[in-house]
């Protein structure tokens, strides 16, 4: 029988071309409405999606003969995970594929608020040379703390090995610690923190994680860097934390207010306090959700999820 699968965004053409080589029937339709698909998602047996929409409970009673949701992505957030799972459906995601560019985006974030890189460009742009005003700090003898400690915490622990910074990890699991980071107790980073880094899923566990009661349990005034998911931060906190210094500084590479197709923050042009005030701060460096984005990675993703599919066919 041949497994037809329904392509509903846009990827790297290895992912439609492996799966057309090994036999699969693709077929692709980026544009339609959630509904339209739900009224012929009942004839595929496999999707393939980015972040287009969710997946929920009425989309998936709509698919009887659904086998796989493949996400070209790390995180299955935007699908009903358990109501799939109990309907047998097999969840495919590819963190595999995008950690180094994560790292590497991540690792670029630290040394560019470290050093006021994008201050600095932008007042030589503007006519001004101000030296002592964009005076840096060194990521040596500093402490970086991961919290989240799978793919992506894993693979910028690993960068930051050329670096005489010590580096502990946070993780709900047990022993995930390595060679480059030492598990730690959530108090113990919070005590020696002077980075703090997020890779972690958006959970009901870490939504509004980050708060006003969670920053302030750290003992030093500590930079921040966000590449996970918007809504484990509550912003207006983290701008309360900035004005007193409590934060320093934030990368955020994913926002609270992210809708979730990426193309149009604010449709109505009505933009929150909180985010005002990091677009205004010279100490915040904001990028469109785009850590794990690199044209490197686009490729990587989709060879991850083919490799993924056959290996469930295969079995």
């Amino acid at each position: 029988m041949s497994i037809k699968i329904l392509h509903i965004d846009s990827n790297h053409p290895v992912l439609w071309n492996q799966l057309e080589e090994a036999g699969f029937e693709n077929h692709a339709d980026f544009k339609s409405s959630k509904e339209e698909i739900e009224n012929i998602i009942h004839v595929y047996n496999g999707i393939v999606i980015r972040s287009r929409f969710k997946i929920d409970k009425t989309f998936l009673d709509k698919a009887p003969n659904l086998q796989f949701i493949a996400r070209v992505g790390a995180g299955l957030e935007s699908i009903d995970c358990e109501y799939a799972k109990a309907k047998g459906i097999h969840l495919i995601a590819a963190p595999e594929g995008n950690r180094n560019a994560v790292a590497e985006h991540s690792l670029g974030v630290i040394l560019s608020l470290f050093n006021n890189l994008n201050q600095a460009d932008a007042e030589i742009k503007s006519g001004q040379w101000n030296r002592e005003s964009n005076r840096g700090h060194e990521l040596d003898g500093k402490t970086v703390g991961i919290i989240g400690y799978g793919n992506m915490g894993k693979a910028f622990a690993k960068k930051l090995r050329g670096f005489e910074a010590e580096v502990l990890c946070y993780d709900i699991l047990e022993n995930v610690g390595d060679e480059n980071a030492r598990q730690v107790t959530l108090e113990e980073l919070q005590q020696k923190t002077d980075v703090l880094s997020l890779h972690l899923p958006w959970t009901p566990e870490t939504d509004k994680m980050v708060n006003s009661v969670f920053i302030n349990a750290f003992k030093k005034p500590f930079w921040i860097i966000n590449t996970s998911r918007g809504k484990n931060i509550v912003t207006a906190d983290l701008v309360v934390a900035m004005k007193s210094k409590k934060v320093l500084g934030a990368g955020l590479d994913v926002l609270e207010y992210e809708k979730l197709s990426f193309e149009t923050l604010f449709q109505d042009k009505n933009t929150p306090e909180a985010f005002q005030y990091l677009l205004e701060a010279k100490n915040v460096l904001l990028t469109p959700h785009i850590a794990g984005w690199t044209f490197e990675s686009h490729e990587r993703l989709a060879q991850v999820i083919v490799d993924k599919i056959k290996k469930l066919y295969s079995k």
